[in-house]
């Protein structure tokens, strides 16, 4: 493999995505098919993976981390925002102040459900050793979650301040290792190991192109509800099934560089549920499905200052529908490569989750007349 595509097709660490496989996804990605395609966005992981065989709480097995995203790297310059929450049992802090302003002031991290706070006060403290509170000297960071506790020793409390910012300070641009890293390490979706992901996709709007980018926290689904491509998979794969109802979560962080008001970012928010369902699932009762976009445009408009009047560019709304199209694809691909980008994972008590069995998926899809990529 050569040239961009290479990152379209596997991960730094060599890890099959997708398209590596021949899925023909739509849609064109950009040079690293994920999120820090769009100028700017860094990410950083803290991995956690320690001990083996029954759950002692406090001592392990630990299978879990921590993920940050910056939406402008080093630069504390606030980007507007919009938040939209399909199911609304889970967590994303930060929200209130998205919805009441419009923008977003801080860092996201994304690590499990018991972990949350422990990343969000962190992530102050990253803020306020280099300076970064804004101008009113206080904070409300993004600090989304979703369930581990299948594979973790969710109630040791494993994840600290200092992983949280080790993943903060590694924070980086290019190539994303994808799958059982960062807060998705311990994650699951449609009863296949999952975890962390991401695309990207290029859209032309009006005669300029853009770039949209996707990062999703992976850990949702019943087995059989899996699609692939449009083809019910998962009723045609047995084995491996833990999960007797619909459980977990979906955290998606939507990143473009189309300059974009706060009520356009909502809207772009709200169409990762089409991404979502058309990998099969249904929103379960038990599903913290919240999503959070922002747009790296308009710097100058939320730079400090005492200026009263701000001016900003914006496309007209009736221009969105290619970068609806882009998080709805974007979502979809970034999902399924959580799953294939993967391996088996042993956790707590000895429970195994399986990686999603790629030979069975090609002849499956192939069987349904699906067309795959050399």
């Amino acid at each position: 493999m050569s040239g961009e595509r290479s990152h379209w097709r596997a991960t730094p660490a060599g890890k099959h995505r997708g398209r590596g496989l021949g899925l023909p996804f739509p849609g064109t990605p950009g040079e690293f098919n994920a999120i820090t395609d769009v100028s700017g966005v860094t990410v950083g992981y803290t991995t956690l993976v320690e001990g083996d065989g029954p759950l002692v709480s406090g001592k392990g097995p630990v299978r879990t981390g921590v993920t940050a995203i910056l939406p402008r790297g080093g630069d504390a310059t606030p980007c507007f925002a919009g938040s939209y929450s399909l199911n609304g049992n889970g967590e994303m802090s930060g929200t209130l102040w998205i919805e009441e302003a419009g923008q977003l002031d801080t860092p996201i991290t994304i690590t499990n459900t018991h972990s949350c706070g422990v990343t969000r006060d962190a992530t102050l403290r990253w803020m306020a050793a280099r300076g970064q509170e804004n101008a009113q000297d206080w904070g409300l960071p993004v600090a989304a979650e979703t369930y581990d506790g299948d594979l973790n020793d969710i109630n040791g409390f494993h994840v600290t301040a200092e992983h949280t910012l080790a993943a903060l300070d590694g924070a980086r641009g290019g190539p994303l290792e994808l799958g059982s890293v960062g807060g998705g390490t311990g994650m699951c979706t449609y009863e296949y190991k999952a975890g962390s992901s991401s695309a990207s996709r290029r859209v032309d709007v009006g005669g300029r192109e853009y770039t949209l980018g996707v990062f999703v926290q992976s850990n949702f689904g019943l087995r059989q509800e899996l699609t692939v491509l449009g083809v019910p998979v998962g009723r045609h794969l047995s084995g491996g099934e833990f999960r007797s109802r619909g459980m977990g979560s979906i955290i998606a962080v939507i990143a473009t560089d189309a300059p974009l008001l706060p009520h356009q970012l909502k809207r772009l928010a709200r169409r990762v549920p089409l991404g979502l369902a058309r990998t099969g699932t249904i929103g379960h009762h038990s599903s913290g499905d919240i999503f959070l976009a922002f747009s790296t445009a308009n710097s100058e408009a939320l730079a400090g200052g005492d200026e009263v009047l701000r001016n900003g560019a914006f496309l007209r709304d009736s221009a969105l529908d290619p970068l609806f199209g882009a998080v709805v694809e974007s979502v979809e691909e970034a999902v399924i490569d959580s799953m294939i980008a993967n391996e088996d994972m042993t956790g707590a008590n000895g429970l195994t989750v399986r990686a999603l069995p790629r030979d069975q998926l090609l002849k499956l899809l192939r069987q349904r007349g699906v067309q795959l990529s050399p």
